[in-house]
């Protein structure tokens, strides 16, 4: 016993989490709806348990005491004076149509109700007050209930008024029990609807910000705790985006700054005696400045570019163009007319770094783009290369750090063209992933939002 329980102390909460709504929507109802339901249930078998039974049985017993009433005056004067005497008044006093078939015998078939307590309860009442054979049924006639009892010279048949053997409201009750549920679920429903559309609204301006779009219809809507989430997002949103404008600003200030004394220098070597010498402060000043840009490139990021319906094949071909001139043997396949919304030129200049690592490292590169089934866009780069081993494919996205062991680094590489990558595809709501290409070298699926 202590195992099964255990068992079943395991299974349950799994088990309940299948079964239950994933949306706040669906499980707001069930809160409602569960208890309505629960609360409608008790009712109901509180009235058949307490009222409805009590009532029928009543019913069902005095119908078969009238029953037993007339058969045992017949068979005590088995004439027809005596039945046509009998037939008036129980039709006149009892309300009973009462007909006598000679030579007839009872039934053999049976036909059951729909609700096998009122079959129950007429035949309980009927072997108490019956000494008698006998046979009825509840379902031929809508209003009415056959009843036939065996006699010495025949068969009486006796046809009752449903409502003289049950209690017709029963249905009526539950008919109205079962409108009022559906009637305040309805009403319930309407209401839950509201607040979970505010909460929506929430979250898809919450999304769209992350992504770097606006929603400039967005306002505080719902109840009051959704109203001060609301808000509390809009305030977050402010200071996010006073805090990207400021630091564009000192990153702005800060390439200026940089490049003027750059500017100087390379004037200087320009103006200079050429020599050995000179060409190394050239070549030094020159992978300065790329470092510088790539710095920048970083720590800016393209959050302030608004997104855009952009033509994928057209994008990936314009990026491929510098791989190509680099001497890089590059194939492009995507879909004809595939367009996704993104943000053009933080895109490319993710895809530029993808393309040209894997050409600084291979010679044949296939850049290839689809719809995948989810509706997402995957853009795939596949190279030749000598490729990363899996267990540092997470460690080349970290900013700063080249992987000299695994593959050869660029000279003015300073290891954040996988950052930028990665950076840019998350602000689009998406990732980069890297895999082994079957090209043999590296894979990098880039990820976003349809």
């Amino acid at each position: 016993m202590t195992s099964a329980r255990r068992v079943l102390r395991l299974l349950w909460p799994p088990l309940l989490k299948r079964w239950l709504p994933r949306s706040l929507l669906g499980r707001s109802i069930l809160i409602i709806v569960l208890p309505i339901a629960l609360m409608q249930a008790a009712v109901t078998w509180a009235f058949f348990e307490a009222h409805w039974d009590t009532v029928t049985g009543r019913l069902s017993d005095s119908l078969a005491g009238d029953i037993a009433w007339v058969s045992d005056a017949y068979a005590q004067s088995p004439t027809p004076q005596t039945f046509d005497r009998l037939q008036q008044r129980a039709e006149n006093a009892l309300d009973l149509s009462l007909a006598f078939q000679p030579g007839r015998t009872l039934p053999t078939e049976h036909r059951h109700a729909l609700i096998a307590a009122l079959d129950r309860t007429l035949d309980r009442a009927l072997s108490e007050r019956l000494d008698r054979p006998y046979w009825f049924d509840t379902t031929r006639y809508p209003a009415y209930v056959d009843i036939r009892v065996q006699l010495p010279g025949g068969v009486l048949r006796v046809l009752a008024p449903r409502d003289r053997a049950f209690a017709a409201q029963a249905g009526v009750f539950v008919m109205w029990l079962a409108g009022a549920t559906l009637l305040l679920t309805g009403v319930a429903v309407l209401f839950i609807r509201n607040q979970v559309r505010a909460i929506e609204r929430l979250a898809a301006a919450a999304e769209a910000f992350g992504r770097g779009a606006e929603i400039p219809s967005f306002r505080p809507h719902g109840a009051r705790e959704v109203r001060q989430a609301a808000q509390a997002f809009i305030d977050m949103r402010a200071r996010i985006q006073r805090h990207i404008d400021q630091r564009t600003a000192l990153l702005a200030s800060v390439s200026h700054d940089l490049r003027t004394p750059l500017t100087r220098l390379k004037l200087e070597l320009a103006l200079a005696e050429p020599g050995a010498r000179t060409e190394e402060m050239k070549r030094d000043l020159a992978e300065m400045e790329h470092m510088i840009d790539e710095y920048l490139a970083f720590a800016r990021g393209e959050a302030g570019e608004a997104a855009e319906v952009v033509e994928v094949r057209a994008l990936i071909e314009e990026v491929c163009e510098g791989a190509r001139r680099a001497g890089a043997e590059v194939e492009v396949a995507a879909e004809p007319g595939l367009r996704a919304q993104l943000r053009p030129n933080a895109v490319k200049r993710a895809l530029s770094n993808l393309v040209m690592n894997a050409a600084v490292h291979g010679d044949r590169l296939k850049v290839s783009a689809l719809r995948a089934p989810s509706g997402r866009l995957e853009i795939t780069v596949d190279d030749n290369g000598p490729g990363i081993p899996p267990d540092r494919y997470e460690d080349a996205f970290r900013p700063f750090l080249r992987l000299d062991e695994s593959r050869n680094q660029n000279e003015k590489g300073v290891g954040l063209g996988l950052a930028i990558a990665r950076d840019v595809a998350r602000g689009h709501g998406g990732d980069v992933t890297l895999d082994r290409s079957p090209m043999g070298g590296l894979r990098a699926v880039v990820r976003l939002p349809g």
